[in-house]
């Protein structure tokens, strides 16, 4: 068994709320579980209105299928209008 984590720093710089920050993180984390199985949620800068740390998370047999999995997650992030991405960190675990 492997888990592959990614941390996703992204900038939200038409934010001008907290409550508009949380539309468009809720709505990026939703898609991602929905379209790729994986555990997802906000773990840093929750206070703050233009900038979020989104982690990632998936299990599976192999490094190779969970690496997939995460830079595809990470792709459809960074195809987001409304969010951009500051940077990526992935790692096995």
């Amino acid at each position: 068994m492997v888990v592959g984590v990614a941390e996703v720093e992204m900038s939200l710089p038409a934010a001008q709320s907290l409550k508009d920050k949380r539309r468009v993180i809720k709505s990026l984390l939703e898609r991602c579980r929905h379209r790729w199985n994986l555990s997802a949620a906000e773990i840093e800068d929750n206070d703050l209105w233009q900038r979020a740390v989104l982690g990632l998370a998936v299990v599976a047999n192999t490094p190779e299928h969970c690496h997939q999995v995460l830079q595809a997650a990470v792709r459809f992030l960074e195809s987001e209008p409304e969010a951009l991405v500051a940077s990526v960190h992935i790692s096995m675990l």
